[in-house]
């Protein structure tokens, strides 16, 4: 429950971006700039921030990061104008951590035979919380406002702020003050990291195109489906996003396929899924029913290409996966931030067509992008030598 509240943050805005927009009388390219900046700062957050996990206490940066976030939403939720609360929403993406520092508070805390039942918890605890925003924004934000929406987020917050202190045990020893003064070495080691590891630049530009046309294509989605041509209301894209929740079934399905056959090969036949299905958004973009199929498809294959991604790295020796994380989720939220711009700005000039032209023209990319990976560094399937 922890992860999900303090993911769903970044996510409410999805639905309602066109509400937020009317609220202050701003543009659909304009309002774009929101989750842009929240995106953006949440990369900074993450590369400034989460090396702290390593040299202090990550339940005392968690309770401190999630006050943080408090104070974001409650910006957000009061403010009188647009610049208030992009303000607000900046601030809550650059202290958005305990999402990436609760994992490795609880791996410290279970047997290792029950680490991958705790992380897949977790992980889909981060779903959850995706889904629940999506859908419940959409759905409070037609009846009741979009300040509601925010109001009920930071009551969540700060009720969930309150309870830390007391759901996480103070078990961590924190690292001596010679080995904290460590912290600036450590943030800039991870640069040389992109010379020595460059699969880590293309595993991150493949999912920050990823991450970039998902979140451009539902903030076009939210515009078009509200606007007059479609006439439906903010609930609808809610109940729209719900096909997010087959991925928690599929995803580790895929995963196990993914170790099959290597991380690299599944991740480029996702992408050639993926982009036979976003070929399908403009002309099904005339209507909700067929607009459905390739919702669902891009909903399943999605996921399953960032645990293809992420499986590139994670079997690097033990020492640099934290850091090799962070570059990855580093350049995954530039992507994020770009797209919500690109979204936003597309939509406005050229509308439901341009849009639909731009995410398949990122998806060929990210598809180009996944072969170049498999004809470098080849499948990443597992060999076993025969005994003897």
């Amino acid at each position: 429950m922890t992860v999900a509240v303090v993911t769903a943050n970044a996510y409410y805005i999805h639905p309602i971006i066109g509400d937020v927009a009317a609220g202050f009388g701003v543009s659909d390219a304009q309002i774009g700039i929101v989750p842009a900046l929240n995106q953006l700062a949440l990369a900074i957050g993450i590369l400034l921030l989460l090396p702290l996990g390593d040299r202090f206490s990550n339940r005392r940066l968690t309770i401190l990061f999630t006050a943080g976030q408090c104070a974001g939403l409650i910006l957000m939720t009061i403010a009188p104008d647009f610049s208030l609360f992009t303000a607000g929403s900046t601030l809550l993406g650059f202290f958005t951590i305990a999402p990436y520092l609760l994992p490795a508070y609880a791996s410290k805390r279970v047997p290792p035979e029950r680490l991958g039942h705790v992380t897949a918890t977790l992980t889909a605890g981060v779903l959850f919380g995706i889904l629940v925003a999506r859908v419940g924004a959409g759905v409070v934000s037609e009846y009741f406002g979009w300040r509601t929406v925010y109001w009920i987020a930071t009551t969540a917050m700060v009720l969930m702020a309150v309870a830390l202190p007391r759901i996480m045990p103070r078990m961590e020893v924190e690292a001596p003050k010679k080995e904290q003064q460590r912290y600036i070495a450590l943030v800039l080691s991870v640069f040389p990291l992109l010379r020595s590891h460059p699969e880590i630049i293309i595993s991150g530009a493949i999912q920050a195109i990823g991450f970039g046309q998902f979140i451009a294509l539902w903030l076009a989605l939210a515009l078009h489906l509200t606007s007059p041509e479609m006439g439906y209301g903010t609930d609808v894209v809610g109940y729209l996003a719900a096909f997010a929740a087959l991925s928690v079934l599929t995803t580790p399905r895929l995963g196990q396929w993914a170790d099959r056959i290597g991380p690299r090969r599944a991740r480029l036949y996702l992408a050639l899924i993926q982009m036979a299905g976003t070929a399908l958004l403009l002309p099904f973009g005339g209507s909700i029913w067929l607009l459905m199929i390739p919702i669902l498809i891009t909903s399943t294959v999605g996921p399953a290409i960032d645990v293809g991604s992420r499986m590139t790295f994670l079997s690097q020796a033990t020492g640099l996966r934290t850091r090799l994380t962070t570059i990855y989720i580093v350049i995954m939220f530039i992507g994020g931030g770009a797209g919500s711009v690109f979204g936003t700005t597309i939509y406005d000039q050229f509308g439901w067509t341009g849009t639909a032209i731009a995410v398949l023209a990122s998806c060929a990319t990210l598809t180009a992008l996944c072969a170049l990976a498999l004809h470098l560094y080849g499948s990443g399937v597992r060999q076993v030598e025969s005994a003897g």
